[in-house]
């Protein structure tokens, strides 16, 4: 199974936020996953993004690849 960090999106409509999931690659956006690492709001200000660092490394560890997205929020 190919694994992915990915954004997830949540909140009703004009109003979004996201949560970092990890799921199988050949899901949809929205469908199931495996685990929620963490949150990203871009509608506040500045946007609020929060991530467990340790999930992340461990996921990343064992082979899961991020978005492009992800690897953005991340890097900040």
């Amino acid at each position: 199974m190919a694994t992915v960090i990915r954004l997830t999106r949540m909140g009703r409509k004009k109003k979004p936020f996201y949560r970092v999931v990890v799921t199988d690659s050949r899901k949809r956006r929205d469908g199931g996953w495996i685990e929620s690492i963490g949150i990203y709001n871009p509608l506040v200000e500045p946007a609020y993004v929060k991530i467990d660092a340790e999930r992340l490394a461990y996921w990343k560890g064992v082979g899961a690849k991020m978005s492009e997205r992800v690897a953005k929020l991340t890097s900040k």
